[in-house]
């Protein structure tokens, strides 16, 4: 019987101690699953604030790469700009010489007539000069004359009167004054007469 109570003594300290070892176990596989299911939670969240960083930095970028482009168009058309102004800001002072130039072709024609040669010899250099530092300005005369065809967006009809020829009629009869450009730029149309 003494046997009989010890062996149960020791069942009872197995049993107890494997209803120990259960219950330890247990409770780590409960804290355990406790623990999963929170860095699940934990590692979702951490994987929505990543995404919502990654978003925010796309943005952002999409932002930087924008201002960039544009600031780089800014930066062209102002060049152009510069460059175009460059090319016309001696456009006013030009214009203001343009009669004083008319004025000379006409005193060369006049002078010519004359037979002082010493006098025309004199005007000519400096009708010359003068023609020379305007071209080196970027002045250029609209080359036009009688007979050729009319375009309204390189030259001003001032009037029209019977064509003497019958080629002549919708042509150009005659240049009254020279037109000039600047570059590309017309900054004075040639004033001609049509053939009607």
């Amino acid at each position: 019987m003494f046997k009989k109570l010890f062996k149960n003594k020791n069942m009872n300290q197995e049993n107890s101690e494997s209803v120990e070892k259960d219950l330890i176990n247990d409770e780590i596989v409960n804290e355990t699953e406790a623990a999963a299911p929170a860095e699940g939670v934990e590692s979702a969240e951490e994987l929505t604030v990543e995404e919502k960083l990654g978003e925010e930095l796309a943005k952002e970028k999409d932002k930087f790469l924008r201002l960039f482009a544009e600031f780089e168009n800014y930066k062209k058309r102002t060049s152009k700009e510069r460059i175009d102004l460059f090319k016309t800001a001696n456009q006013e002072v030009l214009q203001a010489l343009l009669p004083v130039l008319d004025d000379f072709d006409r005193a060369m024609v006049q002078i010519s007539k004359s037979e002082d040669e010493v006098l025309l010899k004199g005007v000519e250099l400096i009708h010359t000069k003068l023609k020379d530092t305007l071209v080196s300005k970027g002045l250029e005369q609209v080359e036009l004359k009688a007979g050729d065809a009319f375009d309204a967006d390189f030259a001003e009809a001032i009037t029209q009167i019977p064509a003497p020829t019958a080629d002549l009629k919708g042509k150009i009869v005659d240049v009254v004054e020279k037109g000039y450009k600047l570059g590309d730029k017309i900054i004075r149309f040639p004033k001609v007469v049509l053939g009607n």
